[in-house]
């Protein structure tokens, strides 16, 4: 059986260019979410194995809401997408429980490499 993912991020083209990325990896995209709310409305019904989330959103900041994120779904791990690629933003995000970190824009290796470290 192949690993659920979630994909949070308020852009449609990305949200579509990652799930092509992970279908083609063998993953299976469970939902999509532009905001906060979609995610925990997702999350209470799905509990993905990965999700992966986009620090800026409309409606909320994705470093909190990986907090309500964790605590709704411990056994999910978080993957922060982002286009700040600043240490200290990284390492906040690691630091509050963040599986992973890739930037964007990112290559189809890049999210491999992020995803295989999630099963070490």
């Amino acid at each position: 059986m192949s690993q659920t993912v979630m994909i949070v991020d308020d852009a449609l083209f990305m949200r579509k260019i990652l799930s092509g990325i992970l279908v083609n990896m063998g993953f299976t995209v469970v939902a999509e979410a532009a905001s906060g709310i979609e995610t925990m409305k997702n999350l209470h019904r799905l509990h993905p194995d990965i999700i992966m989330l986009d620090i800026i959103l409309p409606d909320s900041n994705g470093l909190d809401l990986m907090e309500s994120i964790i605590q709704t779904s411990p056994n999910s791990k978080v993957v922060i997408c982002s286009g700040i690629g600043q240490e200290d933003v990284m390492q906040r995000a690691i630091d509050q429980g963040a599986s992973g970190f890739m930037s964007k824009p990112f290559t189809p290796e890049k999210v491999l490499t992020v995803l295989e470290s999630l099963r070490a």
